[in-house]
């Protein structure tokens, strides 16, 4: 890894991999030395950020989405002195409620029968835009990320968000230049959890994306690209 350039570690979200990032990681090589966690090997938050940092040198940037924004929070536990700034992108910091855990364990319930499917066309919409649903580029890049990690690590990953510790608590003692996206018309983890995690972490920026639902990066990679340039760009607080 470049010692120039700062460290930058994406972190994916469920059924995700370095496909998620691919624009951002095109985009900003001339300003960070990217590095794309595994997420899949784990079914632990605290497992997934171990290995994530393992992989790291002393100072890095962080951005996860959704459940990379929960193994951001736990990186943020287990080596928080070693981050230099935080991206949060349709995420949130609050544990499932009993009803999510629930949907959680039916899928995963399905998947130990043998009927795992990925992401189908019936779970796009909660996945991105409506106005996306006929994008055959950006449809096919979802369903391509969740056909290559496939079930095993679905389970896995499902028992790690199960397992995640409410991370509320830990907001306000986020000490590094934080930044919250999430898209406008993001069903999974709406708008008000990005609120209530500006608003709970000193100095965060919130930003709002029209026209886009869960998957930002892949939506709307222009202008992630920049908040992140930008982002990346910020001084350090001192």
């Amino acid at each position: 890894m470049s010692t120039t350039r700062p460290a930058l570690l994406l972190l994916p979200g469920l059924l995700c991999d370095a496909a998620l990032w691919q624009a951002q990681i095109d985009a900003l090589s001339d300003v960070a030395a990217i590095h794309v966690a595994d997420l899949s090997r784990d079914d632990d938050v605290a497992a997934m950020a171990a290995r994530a940092i393992a992989a790291m040198p002393a100072r890095f940037a962080v951005a996860g989405l959704s459940m990379g924004g929960y193994v951001a929070f736990a990186v943020l536990r287990a080596a928080g002195a070693r981050v230099s700034r935080l991206m949060l992108l349709d995420t949130s910091a609050r544990p499932d409620t009993e009803a999510q855990a629930a949907r959680r364990r039916a899928l995963m319930a399905l998947s130990r029968r043998g009927r795992f499917r990925g992401v189908t066309p019936r779970l796009l919409p909660s996945l991105i835009h409506r106005d996306r649903l006929g994008d055959a580029a950006l449809t096919g890049t979802v369903m391509a990320m969740a056909e290559r990690l496939g079930g095993e690590m679905f389970l896995r990953q499902q028992a790690a968000i199960l397992g995640r510790p409410d991370s509320r608590p830990d907001l306000g003692g986020i000490a590094v230049p934080t930044a919250v996206l999430v898209g406008a018309e993001d069903v999974l983890t709406p708008p008000d959890c990005a609120r209530e995690m500006a608003d709970a972490i000193p100095g965060a920026v919130p930003h709002e994306i029209p026209g886009c639902g869960h998957l930002a990066p892949l939506e709307c990679p222009d202008i992630v690209t920049a908040m992140m340039r930008a982002w990346l760009n910020q001084g350090e607080r001192q």
